[in-house]
C-alpha cells in the first residue's frame, strides 16, 4: 500500500494566484494534489543537459513518504543530467481543458541507495503498475528487464496546482 501522508513534514503553505484563477476560485488543498500525485500513472521529468538545453521525457513514479520516486537507466540522458545538476521538475496531469488538476513538483533529485527503502519502493511500483514493473533490489539499485536502474527521490520544494473547469493556480511552499 502506498502511503500518501507525510508525518515528518508539516502541510505546505498554499497560495492562490488570483492573476491566473477564475473569480471566486479557492486554493486547491494539498491533500488533493497528494492524491493526484499518488494516483497518476505517467509523469514528465524536466532536467537540464550539460550544455544548458532542457530535456523532457515521460516516466513512471510513485508517491511515498511525502516525495516522488522514479528510476532510470544509469546511462540514460536524465540520469546523466541529474548527476551534473540535480534540480528537476516532475509534472503530471491530463490533456483535458475543462476538468482535472495538473500538478508540477519542483525539487532536487537525490539518489536513493537504502536497501529497506528500495524494497518498499519496489513493492510500491508493483502495486501501482503491475507485475511488468517488478524490480529486484541489489547493490543499491533496481534491477529489471533493462538492467541496473538507480532510484531518485524528489521531495517538493515548491509545487503548483492548475485546477481546470473553475480555473485556479495554487502554489504550495514547503
Amino acid at each position: 500500500m502506498i502511503d500518501d501522508t507525510d508525518a515528518t513534514r508539516s502541510e505546505p503553505v498554499a497560495e492562490l494566484d488570483a492573476r491566473y484563477s477564475a473569480e471566486g476560485a479557492a486554493a486547491t488543498p494539498w491533500s488533493a494534489a497528494r492524491a493526484r500525485l499518488a494516483a497518476a500513472e505517467v509523469f514528465w521529468i524536466s532536467t537540464v543537459r550539460p550544455d544548458g538545453r532542457p530535456h523532457v521525457t515521460p516516466l513512471l513514479a510513485v508517491w511515498l513518504d511525502g516525495a516522488l520516486f522514479f528510476c532510470t537507466g544509469e546511462r540514460e540522458r536524465k540520469a546523466l543530467n541529474l548527476a551534473a545538476n540535480p534540480h528537476t521538475v516532475l509534472t503530471t496531469g491530463d490533456s483535458a481543458l475543462r476538468e482535472g488538476l495538473d500538478v508540477v513538483v519542483e525539487g532536487e533529485a537525490v539518489r536513493v541507495s537504502d536497501e529497506a527503502l528500495l524494497h518498499r519502493l519496489a513493492d510500491a511500483y508493483e502495486a501501482k503498475y503491475g507485475a511488468d514493473w517488478r524490480f529486484e533490489v541489489r547493490g543499491g539499485v533496481f534491477h529489471g528487464g533493462g538492467g541496473p536502474a538507480p532510484v531518485f527521490r524528489v521531495a517538493p520544494v515548491t509545487a503548483f496546482g492548475f485546477g481546470k473547469g473553475a480555473y485556479s493556480q495554487t502554489r504550495w511552499r514547503f
